[in-house]
C-alpha cells in the first residue's frame, strides 16, 4: 500500500490528508507546532494517524510521497533528509491536481492574486460555470477534489506551493507581477524566486493559455528565454504604442480598457474603467485579467461587464474600516510586501501629505526605495509597529515624524491623536505579521476592532 505523509495540519494538510485517505492509502500526519483542535478533531473523525510539536523521522522517512504544507521551507531538516533519501516532496496543489478531472485555472503574482482569484471566480460563477475556489485562498484545494463536482477550479497559487508542482498542469494560468517579495526563503536572490512564480507554464502546451503582464521584464524575459508553447494572452498598462498593436496584446489608455482574443476567438471588449466595482490602476490590471480568464472560457461581454460591476473589495486590501471626526481608516493589513505598499500609497490622492501611515513587522528582505517618494509625498507621520523596527526605522526616519510601538493598540491611539480631519490613517505594513499576530487577517482584524472601539 502507499504511504503519503503530510508535513503540516493546517488548512492545507489536513485537506490533503482526507484526499490521500480516500484513495486508500497509508496516511501519517506530522506537524512541529500544535494542532488546532479544529483540524485535530477531523484527523480524529476520520480515523487518521498523526503527531504533533515533532517529527519522527522513522515515521515520515518511510513515506513513497511526501505533501509539504507551503509554510514549511525546503531548508527544514526534515524536508532535506526527505530529499536525500529521493522520497518526492509535492505541494498540496500538486497532489489535488493529480486526482481531479476538472479543468485549472492558476493565478499567481507577488501582488494582487488574491483579488484576482476572488474576481474571476465571481465573473465564472455569476455567468454560470460549475467552478470551485481553492489554492492560497478558501478551503482546501485537495480536499474539494475529493468530490469531483466542478467542472473549473480558480486557484491563488503562491511561490511556495509552485515550488512543489511537477506535472500541475493549469487550462489557464496568470502571471499579475514578479516583483521582490519571501527573499527570505529564496536566499534572498531574485531571480530564484521569479523563476518559481514561472512554474506555473512549466507544464502548459499549446492548447492552454497564458495571461501575463506585458509590463513586467522579469516575467517578459523569462518568456523569451523559456519560448512556452502556450498561446499567450498579453495585458499592457503602458502608452506604448508598438505594444498596443500587437493584435493579441489587451491594453489600458485613458479610462478605457480593450480586452482582445487570439484569432480563434470571436470577440474583443471594449469598456471603460469607470464600469470596474474595484478602483485603483492595479485593479484596473486585476479585472483585465479576471476578464480575459472568462472570456477564454466563452463568457458572454455581458456576464463580464455585469461581474466586473458587481464584485465587492478583498478583506484587508484597502478596506475603509470607519471615518471618526473627519479622520478615515483604512485596513491594507494584506500588503505584507514593499510593492503592495506602492499600489496602496499610489491610490490616494491629495494636494499635501495626509496619511498616517502604520507600518513594520517581520521584514522579509525588503527595499525600500521603490516607495521613498510616495512617502515623502503623501505620509505626514508613521508608525513603526513591530517587535523590531530597525530596517524601516533607519531608512525613513529623515524622511518623516515617526513614532514606534509593538502594541497595535497604541499605535492606533497615536494615529489618531496625531491625525487632523481629512487625514488618512492607513495600516499598510510592508511586513509579515507574525512578530506580533498569528497572520495578517489577525493583524487587520485586531485594526478593524480597535478602530470601532474609537467610536
Amino acid at each position: 500500500m502507499k504511504k503519503v505523509v503530510i508535513l503540516g495540519a493546517g488548512e492545507s494538510g489536513v485537506g490533503a490528508a482526507l484526499l490521500a485517505k480516500s484513495k486508500s492509502y497509508e496516511v501519517f500526519v506530522s506537524d512541529k507546532s500544535k494542532i488546532s483542535d479544529h483540524y485535530k478533531q477531523i484527523l480524529l473523525d476520520n480515523q487518521i494517524d498523526f503527531e504533533e510539536e515533532c517529527h519522527t523521522p522513522e515515521k515520515i522517512l518511510s513515506a513513497n510521497e511526501i505533501v509539504k504544507s507551503p509554510g514549511i521551507p525546503d531548508t527544514a531538516e526534515i524536508v532535506v533528509q526527505a530529499h536525500e533519501k529521493q522520497i518526492p516532496v509535492v505541494s498540496e496543489i500538486e497532489f489535488g491536481f493529480r486526482n481531479t478531472k476538472s479543468k485549472i485555472i492558476a493565478i499567481t503574482g507577488s501582488n494582487g492574486k488574491t483579488t484576482t482569484t476572488l474576481i474571476t471566480y465571481h465573473l465564472l460563477k455569476n455567468a454560470g460555470l460549475n467552478v470551485g475556489l481553492g489554492g492560497n485562498v478558501g478551503e482546501s484545494f485537495a480536499k474539494q477534489v475529493i468530490e469531483n463536482k466542478y467542472d473549473y477550479f480558480v486557484l491563488e497559487t503562491s511561490s511556495f506551493q509552485l515550488d512543489g508542482c511537477f506535472m500541475f498542469k493549469p487550462y489557464i494560468s496568470v502571471v499579475l507581477n514578479i516583483t521582490p517579495d519571501h527573499l527570505d526563503r529564496y536566499n534572498y536572490n531574485f531571480d530564484n524566486y521569479a523563476d518559481s512564480k514561472m512554474r506555473i507554464i512549466r507544464s502548459q502546451n499549446d492548447s492552454d493559455f497564458f495571461i501575463y503582464n506585458a509590463d513586467s521584464e522579469p516575467i517578459t524575459n523569462r518568456i523569451l528565454k523559456l519560448k512556452p508553447s502556450v498561446q499567450q494572452l498579453p495585458i499592457t498598462l503602458s502608452s506604448d504604442d508598438d505594444l498596443k498593436a500587437v493584435s493579441k496584446v489587451s491594453y489600458y489608455q485613458d479610462g478605457k480598457i480593450t480586452l482582445r482574443m487570439p484569432y480563434n476567438r470571436p470577440y474583443q471588449i471594449v469598456m471603460q474603467e469607470s464600469e470596474l466595482a474595484l478602483k485603483g490602476k492595479h485593479n484596473v490590471f486585476n479585472s483585465m485579467a479576471a476578464a480575459l480568464v472568462a472570456q477564454t472560457l466563452g463568457v458572454s461581454e455581458e456576464k463580464i461587464r455585469e461581474g466586473l460591476a458587481t464584485f465587492k473589495g478583498v478583506p484587508h486590501r484597502l478596506e475603509e474600516v470607519a471615518e471618526i471626526r473627519g479622520v478615515k481608516f483604512v485596513n491594507d493589513s494584506k500588503a505584507t510586501n514593499v510593492d503592495s505598499v506602492f499600489y496602496a500609497l499610489g491610490s490616494f490622492q491629495a494636494d499635501s501629505p495626509n496619511l498616517i501611515w502604520i507600518a513594520g513587522g517581520i521584514d522579509k528582505g525588503n527595499d525600500y526605495t521603490q516607495i521613498h517618494d510616495l512617502v515623502k509625498e503623501k505620509v505626514r507621520y508613521m508608525i513603526a509597529l513591530g517587535k523590531d523596527n530597525t530596517k524601516l526605522l533607519n531608512f525613513f526616519k529623515n524622511d518623516v515624524e515617526h513614532y514606534e510601538t509593538d502594541d497595535i493598540e497604541k499605535a492606533i491611539k497615536k494615529a489618531f491623536r496625531v491625525a487632523k480631519k481629512g487625514d488618512i490613517v492607513l495600516l499598510s505594513p510592508a511586513c509579515a505579521s507574525f512578530d506580533l499576530f498569528k497572520n495578517y487577517e489577525d493583524r487587520g482584524n485586531q485594526f478593524r476592532e480597535i478602530v470601532k472601539s474609537l467610536k
